[in-house]
């Protein structure tokens, strides 16, 4: 197939060289970062592994944000650099600059959070020891090496993506970039470039699947995360996959938890597999899931330390998810936190949305839920109370909301649902919708004193 990008690890180490001699003709040292919104290209890995092997963090977003919420991450990130989506800027010199064996620093990016502003995780530069141990724990546990050909499908502005296809590189492999996912052009790159490995979602799965004749013989790797992955359409890809090939892991952009293989899968469906190597998980008393992790692996939430100390208790870090670990240490999840949906793999927090589409004059409060869909997992839909149209408030939400956070449907009511203590009952907003609003309209002026406030 034609416009596939194709990088090696060898053939990509020189253009690391330039990009870390160019950062270090701008001025940047270990721990500095720098910003970068790029969409998948050759010259975006080389950046970003030129910056990790000299210490500089990237701070890796996504090219499809809107302009007010980029700069919001950007004034939050203070990087020393920016070069936005033309990471190729940094790759034109000739001089080079020496790396080390490996990355230094692991790249910052953004997850959202419960109160509408996102968190920056942040694991500074490493210590030679634990870099080390950070590399040879990605590349033994998914058995990269120089035969490997890692096709990517998703967007290398999330963790997980880049995490596969810089382990790749690193291990001399080759990574395979043939552009945006489209199902198409997705089954004609795993049926005729010959990959060895990939990371997806569902979503991803679920298409490929219903595309018809797509040839997986070459896979020796195909891992998935991002979102639980219904049964039957486990089974079906198991089935369509070469034996022992399709792997699972259960993590976040925070933190690595589990792995989980075709063998242990197909013994207890709907587990999510064992700790990774290195790890142990518990829960509290509250069913939250709590997971011992090596000094590599630790990060606190950049300029968050009230955040940071609720999610780390000794070695032990949550993120807010609750499970159970059965007496032979495989790992269930029972539910995620009541505020999550998620969408083609990508976290969506309903007050991030809210604070959105509360800020329209024509919304008096909003709430956001999402809804099971086959396609996507879950869709992110809103309730709202206020005149504004529904067509008029999804335009107003496409301007200001990057396309996994828009919700896909807008509906008016009279009031929300609430509890006793005011706080609105989101889950039972289906129900409510399914059967339309029975409650009048509210007087007028009477929620808006009540808000939530100013967008920050």
């Amino acid at each position: 197939m034609t416009d596939v990008g194709e990088v090696t690890g060898a053939g990509s180490v020189r253009d690391q060289r330039r990009a870390a001699a160019a950062l270090v003709a701008a001025g940047l040292r270990a721990g500095d970062r720098l910003l970068v919104s790029a969409a998948a290209s050759p010259a975006l890995l080389a950046v970003v592994l030129g910056a990790l092997r000299t210490g500089v963090v990237p701070v890796v977003l996504d090219p499809a944000l809107p302009a007010a919420e980029r700069a919001a991450l950007a004034e939050d990130a203070d990087p020393s650099l920016d070069v936005g989506a033309h990471p190729e800027r940094l790759l034109g010199g000739t001089d080079e600059a020496e790396l080390a064996d490996v990355p230094l620093a692991r790249p910052m990016h953004y997850t959202s959070g419960t109160t509408g502003r996102r968190k920056g995780v942040w694991s500074g530069v490493l210590a030679e020891q634990d870099a080390s141990a950070l590399a040879a724990e990605e590349i033994e546990l998914w058995g990269f090496g120089p035969g490997d050909r890692h096709l990517v499908l998703s967007p290398l502005h999330h963790s997980a993506p880049l995490r596969f296809a810089v382990h790749t590189l690193l291990a001399g492999g080759t990574v395979l970039l043939p552009g945006p996912f489209a199902v198409g052009r997705a089954a004609e790159a795993v049926s005729t470039l010959r990959p060895t490995t990939t990371f997806c979602v569902p979503t991803h799965l679920r298409r490929l699947l219903g595309h018809g004749e797509v040839d997986w013989s070459s896979f020796r790797r195909l891992v998935h995360a991002g979102a639980p992955c219904p049964a039957p359409l486990k089974r079906s890809v198991l089935d369509a996959l070469p034996d022992g090939s399709v792997w699972e892991f259960y993590g976040s952009t925070e933190a690595q938890f589990t792995v989980c293989s075709p063998e242990d899968w197909l013994a207890r469906p709907g587990s999510v597999g064992r700790a990774r190597p290195g790890r142990r998980l518990e829960t509290d008393d509250r069913g939250q899931l709590w997971c011992a992790v090596p000094p590599w692996a630790r990060f606190e939430y950049w300029r968050s330390p009230e955040k940071t100390a609720a999610a780390w208790r000794g070695d032990l870090v949550t993120v807010g998810d609750l499970g159970r670990v059965d007496d032979d240490g495989v790992v269930w999840l029972d539910g995620r936190r009541e505020d999550l949906v998620i969408s083609g793999g990508v976290n969506v927090y309903p007050a991030e949305v809210e604070a959105v589409l509360d800020a329209h004059p024509g919304v008096v409060e909003s709430a956001v839920f999402g809804v099971p869909d086959e396609d996507w997992g879950e869709r992110v839909v809103a309730a709202y109370v206020g005149t504004a149209r529904p067509a008029e408030l999804s335009a107003w939400a496409r301007e200001r909301l990057a396309p996994a956070k828009r919700p896909k449907a807008l509906h008016p009511l009279g009031e929300l649902p609430r509890t006793s203590t005011g706080k609105v009952r989101r889950l039972d907003l289906p129900q409510v919708l399914e059967r339309g609003s029975p409650c009048p309209p509210p007087l007028a002026g009477s929620r808006r004193d009540a808000a939530r406030g100013p967008i920050a």
